[in-house]
């Protein structure tokens, strides 16, 4: 009777009762998933339960006291832990690998016995993969790496040496630092739905990879990851099925990653609120664009907004020499002339030094990227390595410079950035700050924004903050415009600059703004019907027209000597001066 009611665990394949499976689950996956080869948590002996069942009856499986027992151990099993089969096709195409032919497979096999390990094992492995196979960062980050081996592989700088811990997470502070409301969530592995938003390279990802490490770590989580740009609505909703799943078996959150999040369009954002909303999945979201636009509004409340700022030239100081220290870098001038024999190089591979200089001019180059900053060191390193055929390659500040041309310049032409630069600029123009105006014209300009686009802004300033106090700015507005048309970048940008510093010097007046303004908020404001155009006022082209009283008591200004006492207001409107006006009227 105990026979009958055991259940196989899908992982070690041994037989346990009902109350005890899930306790066996949560140790047992772990231990799995601890180290990144099969599970030996199994018996010592050779694994006669997994070649069994490939070829052998059932009845026959150790572990089984009769035939009937081990059917029902196995319809049980197959029920519970068929839950775990997200995609079977992908399963079947694995079977050849462990080793038996498909054709000795038996057709009436245990759903269990298909490797049930894999999947799970594959999504828990999934942010290790951006760390090196051998590389030890985890276990002695202070280790140095074999650069040579390291610099010949296709993988980014940033994304081999992407940190593990709070600890080799710089520049984030105000976020994540000590004494923070979400560090102490993080280190209590409480962690909330997040949405995490800040510029390229400033460590969104790296942060969602800090939080899956510990996760691991700890086993209170599995981690999945998503892109946004590639992924579609039912492969979010199969990561809801095993979380599902998971939660209800295991008694283990899921937390989901998903990348570029405003890729999403609302529809899409909206499979995630009640799963969100019931705890099902722990969501983080990354977005280079403001989510106050881009994320709906209803996952926006369920979710607490992060905001990462540009990483600091301090902070991309840490991050290069922490690189360097990895990598077994050694900076120019300090150890070159104090090497020890025990640290010369046998031949195989060049020793490689930097100068400080040159991490310096990273650090200022890069703004704020770190992945543009250990990607540039890179390229510098492997292109210098690949040049200089010696024991000892030094990379100077001039190699730097070479592969970064300019300043890498964040400026998205369709993103908050656009609008940002633009309020700048006319802020600081119609405060008549010269400097500060050409700087914010330079930032767009260089970024590549359409110079047009500048152009029409400043015909618009010209009349908005100019208006009658210069009537002559909105022709200097005018004409640069059709000059920039003429032209085009960047023989153009010297016209946009003089404009610029026309309109901020010129003597600024609103009383033109303020005055339409006001037009147009008594106009919306009105209760009722509008007023009827008055019938002196009216055109009267036919005779019906006329008869009707159009135009009737009209008084033509230029028949008059003296000026004219006439009505031009309706009625209801008579006295109204909008300069002055403060919506006292209807």
């Amino acid at each position: 009777m105990a026979a009958a009611e055991s259940v196989r665990c899908p992982v070690c394949f041994k037989d346990f009762t009902n109350e005890d499976i899930n306790g066996h689950l949560d140790a047992c996956l772990l231990e799995g998933a601890s180290d990144c080869s099969p599970s030996s948590t199994v018996e010592t002996g050779p694994p006669e339960a997994k070649k069994c069942r490939t070829g052998a009856d059932p009845v026959n499986q150790p572990g089984s006291s009769s035939s009937s027992s081990s059917s029902m151990a196995d319809s049980q099993s197959s029920v519970v832990f068929s839950l775990f089969q997200t995609n079977k096709g992908k399963l079947r195409a694995r079977e050849p690998s462990d080793g038996v032919s498909s054709q000795q497979k038996s057709p009436t096999a245990p759903a269990l016995n298909r490797g049930l390990k894999r999947p799970l094992r594959e999504t828990s492995r999934t942010p290790q993969r951006s760390q090196l196979p051998d590389a030890g960062i985890s276990k002695a980050p202070m280790e140095p790496l074999l650069s040579r081996a390291l610099f010949a592989s296709n993988k980014p700088l940033a994304e081999a040496l992407r940190p593990n811990t709070l600890e080799e997470y710089f520049g984030q502070s105000k976020a994540v630092g000590q004494q923070t409301l979400l560090r102490s969530l993080l280190e209590s592995q409480e962690i909330p739905s997040v949405i995490l938003w800040g510029p390229p390279g400033c460590g969104k990802t790296t942060l969602a990879h800090i939080i899956a490490s510990a996760s691991k770590k700890n086993g209170t989580a599995r981690f999945v990851t998503l892109s946004a740009t590639s992924a579609s609505t039912s492969e979010v909703r199969e990561v809801i099925k095993q979380a599902q799943n998971e939660l209800r078996l295991c008694k283990r959150k899921t937390i989901l990653f998903i990348d570029e999040i405003h890729r999403f369009n609302k529809s899409q954002q909206d499979t995630f609120l009640p799963h969100v909303e019931c705890g099902t999945v722990t969501l983080i979201g990354a977005t280079t664009e403001n989510p106050s636009f881009q994320v709906n509004a209803a996952l926006l409340s369920r979710c607490r907004v992060l905001v990462l700022e540009k990483l600091s030239v301090e902070a991309m100081s840490s991050i290069l020499n922490r690189a360097i220290a990895m990598l077994g870098i050694k900076i120019g001038g300090q150890d070159s002339n104090n090497l020890k024999d025990g640290d010369q190089t046998d031949g195989s591979e060049a020793q490689v030094y930097i100068e400080q200089k040159a991490l310096d001019t990273i650090a200022f180059l890069c703004d704020g990227d770190a992945r543009i900053g250990l990607n540039s060191l890179q390229l510098a390193v492997q292109a210098q390595t690949s040049l200089q055929k010696q024991q000892e390659v030094v990379v100077t500040e001039e190699h730097i410079k070479e592969g970064l041309q300019r300043s890498h310049i964040l400026y998205d032409k369709a993103g908050e950035e656009h609008y940002n630069c633009i309020s700048a600029l006319h802020k600081s123009m119609r405060g008549s700050h010269e400097n500060a105006s050409l700087y914010w014209l330079g930032r767009m300009l260089e970024g590549g924004e359409d110079p047009l686009y500048v152009a029409r802004r400043l015909i618009r300033f010209a009349s908005e903050d100019v208006g009658l106090a210069d009537p002559a700015a909105l022709t200097q507005a005018v004409s640069a415009f059709q000059a920039c048309h003429f032209l085009g970048m960047p023989e153009c940008e010297v016209i946009l600059a003089q404009c610029v510093i026309y309109l901020a010097r010129a003597p600024k007046s609103v009383e033109i703004y303020q005055a339409y303004s006001n037009v147009k908020a008594c106009l919306r404001n009105h209760k009722g019907p509008l007023p009827s155009v008055p019938l002196h006022l009216r055109n009267a082209p036919t005779k019906l027209m006329k008869q009707l009283g159009y135009a009737k008591g009209y008084k033509y200004n230029p028949a008059f000597s003296r000026p004219v006492e006439q009505e031009y207001l309706p009625e209801e409107l008579r006295g109204v001066n909008f300069f002055t006006w403060k919506g006292s009227h209807p």
